[in-house]
C-alpha cells in the first residue's frame, strides 16, 4: 500500500479494541461508547476497534477525505 498523500510505501497499520470505552469529541459532539463507523478510525462494523493505516513519511490517515460534518453525526448516532 501507498500513502494517499505522498506515495510513500512506509505505510503503517493501527489496531486496537476499545471494550466499548471510545471517547470521540468534535465541535458540540462528545460521545463515550462505541468507536464511530464511517469516518476512516474505526470501520470494521462492529464498534469496539479503532483502526486505520497511517504514512510513516508525512503522517496522513489514509483514506477519502474530505469527511463532512453530516457525515460525523451519522458516525456517532450509535455510539
Amino acid at each position: 500500500m501507498n500513502c494517499d498523500k505522498c506515495n510513500s510505501e512506509r505505510v503503517a497499520f493501527l489496531n486496537g479494541k476499545t471494550s466499548d470505552m471510545c471517547q470521540f469529541r468534535y465541535k458540540d459532539i462528545d460521545t463515550d461508547g462505541y468507536v464511530p463507523q464511517g469516518i476512516i478510525i474505526g470501520d470494521d462494523g462492529y464498534g469496539d476497534y479503532i483502526n486505520f493505516h497511517y504514512c510513516l513519511e508525512c503522517g496522513k490517515i489514509q483514506g477519502k477525505f474530505p469527511i463532512s460534518d453530516e457525515r460525523v453525526e451519522d458516525a456517532v448516532k450509535d455510539c
